[in-house]
């Protein structure tokens, strides 16, 4: 009798081990299309992945990221976009505004994960905050309205300012967004800004900075953009060069060389992006 019982057992857990729909599952590794900043060593990518460890997803392991840079327009945002879609990800997370609109364009399926700055109700991401409705969920932290505060600061800090400069991608749609937010918190601080733009792939910081001294800029801020990532630290040693305060938009430049930041902490936001 005991026997019986054990082989019955037994002979359970061996069909169990060989049966074909739970070996498709075993073989089956889910894949996340991550779409961000300008190359793989961002360290939001690497917050995501901490996150991610933390729930016990192992890159490599039981889990797999498809990392792309994000484009500067929405044209390149949507190639890729499509090409994640041929490679059938699972996920698509992204903290890029205009990814994120190119994805929810792109399919209405595939769950879209998203660490914006920007108000994605106001963005058209989403139906509301508390429901989003869709297949678009994430993090909101609204770091765009910061820009009025960002203002203020700096004239705080520089109180006989004149003018302060908003050094942006000309390219970048998400940089004109932000431009646009500054200018609106200008108007009711009364000051004065100028424009500076430039464009990759090799952007003339040298004569943004001198249209600024020429302008008598008193401060600068940089909006956040992969191309003004990528060069981040040029862009602070000129601004001590020019002896130009600086407020940056993510807490990290000011490792880079930016002498201020009022920002939302960003490792935070991805390492909550992987629940």
């Amino acid at each position: 009798m005991t026997k019986s019982i054990v082989f019955w057992l037994l002979g359970t857990f061996l069909l169990t081990i060989v049966s074909p729909v739970d070996a498709q599952q075993l073989t089956k590794i889910p894949r996340i299309g991550f779409v961000l900043g300008s190359d793989g060593s961002d360290p939001r990518l690497e917050a995501f992945r901490q996150g991610l460890r933390g729930l016990g997803y192992n890159e490599g392991k039981n889990l797999l990221i498809e990392y792309r840079p994000a484009g500067g327009n929405l044209a390149h945002c949507s190639s890729r976009v499509a090409e994640l879609m041929q490679l059938k990800v699972d996920v698509l997370a992204s903290g890029d505004l205009l990814t994120i609109q190119a994805a929810k364009e792109a399919t209405k399926t595939i769950p879209i994960v998203m660490v914006t700055q920007s108000d994605p109700v106001a963005a058209g991401l989403i139906d509301s905050l508390a429901r989003p409705g869709g297949n678009i969920t994430g993090i909101a932290t609204l770091s765009r309205e910061l820009s009025g505060k960002r203002l203020e600061l700096v004239k705080e800090v520089v109180p006989r300012m004149s003018r302060v400069a908003i050094l942006r991608d000309a390219d970048s749609e998400g940089a004109a967004i932000g431009f646009k937010e500054y200018e609106v918190a200008a108007l009711s601080l009364k000051i004065p800004l100028q424009s500076l733009e430039v464009r990759g792939p090799s952007p003339d910081f040298e004569g943004a900075f001198h249209a600024a001294a020429k302008a008598r800029a008193s401060a600068l801020i940089p909006v956040r953009s992969a191309l003004l990532t990528r060069h981040l630290k040029r862009v602070a040693e000129l601004a001590i060069k020019n002896r130009t305060p600086s407020m940056c938009e993510r807490s990290e430049y000011v490792g880079a060389g930016c002498l201020m930041s009022y920002a939302t902490n960003d490792a935070d936001q991805f390492k909550r992006a992987a629940t």
